[in-house]
């Protein structure tokens, strides 16, 4: 499982604030937190006003490589921005980014331009009429993405294809909708990466903790690759570790011992 960590976004109350205040040590601390907890990207989202987003973004990409070497994921709507912040090597080494969709020309802005890179690419299953709730309508912006891709020379091991959990509370499907979407996508193109934000789904529930876990386990085993989580969240990191052992992706459960071991999952011992 390819871990996106999600805690460095102006969404969040104290993240915003630190943007606001240009409180570096919390962005730093956090990119170190989720780095130590086993991210293989660290997601950077200003989420601030348009004409704030762009000094934000470089403020925020210069404290995460400060204090790691873990590729960052760079996050905004807006393509053009993620186009500049590119090509103008704000970005140490290529990571991902977060990311390209049906709306408007952001595939045909960013796959030129990482085509024949290491830069890995978020595809969400949106297009000009917003997100979809059909499954059959998913599936076929996804298929649209991957082709886009395909013809610009993206590596299709370098897209995720995003199909956009929806919420529990709504929609009493959503889980065996989001199975479905993962192995739609696969048998269209089995090198591609399916990933998602798991929390979505229990929005607005309580307990949410069990309903996240759980949902984990089964896009697993429905072969979700890369998730847009936080990697800090104990409860989470043991179902995928479990889960991939369990599932036959983690040989003798090695990786599940060695993340006891260090203390990344199970109980904190005194």
């Amino acid at each position: 499982m390819i871990i996106i960590g999600e805690k460095i976004n102006g969404a969040i109350p104290s993240v915003k604030q630190a943007i606001a205040e240009r409180d570096a040590d919390l962005i730093r601390q956090r990119a170190v937190m989720q780095a130590e907890a086993g991210a293989h990207f660290i997601d950077c989202a200003a989420s601030t006003a348009p004409e704030l987003e762009y000094d934000a973004m470089i403020w925020l990409i210069g404290l995460i490589q400060e204090v790691t070497d873990t590729p960052i994921c760079i996050d905004s709507p807006n393509a053009k921005l993620l186009a500049r912040i590119i090509e103008e090597g704000h970005v140490k080494k290529p990571g991902m980014v977060n990311s390209v969709n049906e709306e408007g020309d952001k595939c045909e802005t960013i796959f030129p331009l990482i085509a024949g890179t290491d830069w890995n690419v978020v595809g969400l299953t949106c297009d000009r009429e917003g997100i979809p709730s059909q499954v059959d309508k998913k599936l076929d912006i996804a298929k649209r993405i991957i082709d886009k891709a395909v013809k610009y020379g993206v590596a299709l091991d370098h897209l995720h294809i995003d199909p956009c959990v929806m919420a529990l509370s709504t929609m009493p499907s959503a889980m065996k909708d989001f199975e479905a979407c993962i192995e739609g996508i696969h048998a269209y193109a089995p090198e591609v990466k399916v990933t998602g934000a798991i929390s979505n789904i229990s929005f607005e529930m309580p307990a949410r903790k069990y309903v996240n876990s759980n949902c984990m386990a089964y896009a697993i085993r429905a072969g979700l690759n890369s998730a847009i989580m936080d990697p800090c969240n104990v409860d989470i990191m043991s179902t995928i570790y479990a889960c991939e052992a369990l599932c036959m992706m983690d040989k003798g459960g090695r990786k599940y011992n060695r993340a006891y071991r260090k203390g990344l999952i199970g109980a904190k011992k005194k």
